[in-house]
């Protein structure tokens, strides 16, 4: 089938939606959607670790830069600038003199700070996290880490000792430093399976199948992905065990089956079939043995999300007004409310505290209409909404990162579209892939 929107990026609701007149649509109220809680952001220097023992020079470089970027990146910090902080490394605790830390024009409240070195090929972190402004009991934390020397090694620990650092700082939220975003990636004629850390490092393909696989959903305990993958009996939800390396039984059906979604306690799969004609949601376990409708109307749906949360209500797409709308539902089929008033919405995604949802909307959507697909936030309470994303051209697939802080998407047309990252309110935007990657989803955990 063609596509109903000439240019648009390619996605599972342009086969499913047929065009006609767009609702008119009134103005919504545009709320402030917090990133840290509405607290103060704590201004945190952090030094260049001192070399110890054996040779980790270039450990050390990764670990360094590692570490600035990913405090940098929560969203949580006024991160002091390497050429405000002083010029003195300390790599212990009677090392460092907080004074010149706190003082200008560093004025940092938080140094991070420590030693790494090498030692029977084991390479060997001490981190430290200290309050500049108490001197009498400065030291917030310690941690030592020891692993297999290896660059990959010296990142992981810089992931590691920043989500401590985030997790003491922010209010208890996990960061997400050691998290992973699958996607999938063109290659060749195909598309396969992907995943990369949270930054974009570490690259590489899960999936070998020589098909176009999409719609990657990662379960809970990230032990499994569920996709859908085109083969000689159309669209099929395909399962991939991350801890056997290959594809595991789930059971086939008739018709389109696409857009899996996991919900939090890992025991359910939601997905969009056809096989009883209609495009509809349904539910089944996690091996598609035993599955059930939970919508029944005329018009597609597609793009289950669950409620992180409670796992009580989904939250998806529907044709049955004609152009594609955002609605949710309890997780029976009950409770049906739409959020959306008109335009164009594909792909939602649920926050993990269950009061948001983000979505792709083209809201001016309709012959002549000067509309353009972005990244929208909605308060599901009230109704009232943000818009993230403005002039970098199309934007879908948004997915929340499990400290519900950051938002990936994907952005661009056809094999031009990249994957992005930015926070939860629209700024420190920035890609993470090159061309050819779409359909990102972030890990639980």
């Amino acid at each position: 089938m063609k596509s109903i929107r000439a240019g648009k990026n390619v996605s599972l609701f342009a086969v499913l939606f047929a065009s006609i007149a767009v609702p008119s649509m009134h103005a919504q109220d545009w709320f402030h959607l917090e990133t840290s809680g509405g607290a103060t952001r704590i201004r945190i220097a952090v030094a260049n670790f001192k070399p110890q023992a054996g040779d980790p020079a270039a450990y050390k470089h990764t670990f360094d830069t590692t570490l600035f970027a990913d405090l940098t990146a929560a969203g949580l910090f006024d991160i002091v600038s390497k050429d405000m902080i002083p010029q003195s490394t300390p790599g212990t605790q009677a090392e460092i003199s907080l004074a010149q830390w706190s003082a200008a024009p560093a004025s940092a409240a938080m140094v991070a700070f420590g030693n790494v070195g090498v030692a029977n090929d084991r390479l060997v972190v001490n981190g430290f996290l200290d309050d500049a402004k108490n001197a009498q009991y400065p030291q917030v934390f310690a941690k030592q880490y020891n692993e297999a020397a290896s660059d990959d090694s010296a990142r992981q620990i810089a992931h590691r000792f920043a989500d401590e650092i985030i997790a003491r700082l922010g209010g208890g939220v996990s960061g997400i430093a050691e998290t992973k975003i699958y996607y999938s990636k063109r290659t060749g004629t195909g598309k396969e399976i992907w995943e990369m850390d949270y930054d974009g490092a570490n690259q590489h393909e899960i999936t070998h199948l020589g098909a176009i696989s999409i719609s990657p959903r990662v379960s809970p305990d990230n032990s499994r992905v569920a996709f859908s993958s085109l083969g000689k009996d159309g669209f099929q939800i395909k399962m991939y065990s991350l801890l056997l390396g290959r594809l595991v039984n789930f059971t086939s059906a008739g018709g389109t089956n696409v857009s899996p979604a996991w919900a939090p306690s890992g025991q359910q799969l939601a997905f969009s079939s056809s096989r009883t004609g209609d495009p509809e949601i349904w539910i089944s376990d996690p091996e598609g043995r035993v599955a059930h409708k939970i919508t029944s109307f005329i018009g597609p749906d597609v793009s289950p999300t669950w409620n992180p949360k409670t796992g009580g209500q989904i939250a998806w797409i529907s044709g049955r007004t004609h152009l594609p709308q955002l609605y949710i539902m309890d997780a029976d089929g009950s409770g049906v409310q739409r959020l959306t008033d008109g335009g164009y919405a594909t792909s939602p995604s649920w926050s993990p505290n269950g009061q948001f949802l983000t979505f792709a909307w083209d809201r001016k959507y309709g012959p002549g209409a000067p509309g353009g697909q972005d990244i929208y936030v909605m308060e599901i309470a009230s109704k009232k909404w943000i818009q993230l994303t403005h002039d970098i051209g199309p934007c879908d697939f948004p997915s929340w990162s499990p400290d519900g802080r950051h938002i990936v998407f994907a952005n661009g047309n056809g094999a031009h579209t990249r994957i992005m990252s930015m926070l939860a309110d629209g700024t420190q935007k920035q890609a993470l892939t090159g061309a050819g990657s779409d359909m990102p989803n972030w890990s639980w955990k």
